[in-house]
């Protein structure tokens, strides 16, 4: 095993992994429950109730029961992917003035403020990576295929409520419609919120200004809301798609996902590529999975096909 050499393991590598396996959209703002710890599945129970209501008998039997309890399963499996990158730290000699004189830079330990700066950008770059993954990713062999995200499990969830946007040639009409479609179970639901696109969101908030009796001027944005809901435009939702359900960060919520917080010698390693060599190596180890508790508490308009090509 690879000996992580810097001064900062605790602190530096507990808060990269909690960006590396957090910190995107989603779950930035508390639009998905994050199940941690989760090492090779993790089942979302999930039970649904019939009708029982009946007119009163003095002695009921068995034969007289109505209703039933039908209790199953939604899956999260979190699968293994990794970031790995190697460098050579003689190419940034001339920028690390501080430690030029102590000899040459190669043939002594990276310092650890240089580890840092190093593990904070590959954070960012992680962090956009999985927050795209977190959205749209799939499950596949190929080279970037890891898992499934929310929005392909809700492609492929025939429970899924369709909501008909076809003939409504503005944003506005398109919320009416999404609205329209929502159960009404769910109407006062305070985690029920709209997802879209920053382009998406952006007609909307023109469409608002151009009414100038109670839109924002031109120099201000208008409140991210429709009706009572809470809009989040995300940036790597797809243009053309809204979906309304539950998000919150609480085990209420309509949208999950696992990941596998391991200890941090398994997740980052930083070292020497050879012990002859001059170039080092950073690795992270990461699992996640993502998924929707129930199709039926979600609807969708999905209009990309009427989108002109770009």
């Amino acid at each position: 095993m690879a000996n992580i050499q810097t001064a900062y393991q605790g602190e530096v590598l507990a808060k990269l992994l909690v960006k590396a396996t957090t910190n995107n959209e989603l779950v930035k703002r508390g639009l998905i429950h994050i199940e941690p710890n989760v090492q090779k599945a993790f089942y979302i129970p999930r039970l649904k109730a019939g009708k029982f209501l009946q007119k009163r008998k003095e002695q009921p039997e068995d034969g007289d029961s109505k209703g039933s309890f039908n209790i199953d399963e939604r899956k999260l499996e979190p699968v293994d992917f990794m970031a790995f990158t190697t460098f050579n730290p003689r190419s940034f000699e001339k920028f690390w003035k501080q430690w030029q004189p102590t000899g040459n830079l190669v043939f002594s330990e990276l310092p650890a403020e240089a580890q840092a700066a190093f593990l904070e950008e590959l954070g960012k770059v992680v962090d956009f990576e999985l927050g795209w993954h977190f959205i749209n990713g799939t499950a596949g062999e190929g080279e970037e295929q890891f898992f499934n995200g929310i929005l392909t499990r809700i492609l492929a969830d025939g429970d899924v409520v369709k909501a008909d946007v076809s003939g409504a040639d503005t944003m506005i009409q398109k919320l009416r419609k999404v609205h329209r479609a929502i159960p009404k179970a769910l109407r006062n639901h305070p985690g029920l919120k709209f997802l879209m696109s920053i382009e998406d969101f952006d007609a909307y908030d023109d469409e608002l200004t151009d009414l100038h009796h109670k839109g924002a001027d031109p120099t201000s944005s208008n409140v991210a809301r429709f009706k009572k809901y809470n809009i989040e435009p995300l940036a790597d939702w797809p243009q053309g798609v809204i979906v309304a359900t539950i998000a919150t960060m609480d085990i209420d919520s309509n949208l999950w996902a696992a990941v596998n917080l391991a200890d941090d010698f398994e997740c980052v390693k930083i070292d020497r590529l050879t012990n002859a060599g001059e170039r080092y190596f950073f690795k992270m180890l990461m699992k996640a999975d993502t998924n929707i508790a129930f199709g039926e508490h979600t609807v969708l308009a999905d209009w990309r096909d009427e989108l002109p090509e770009a």
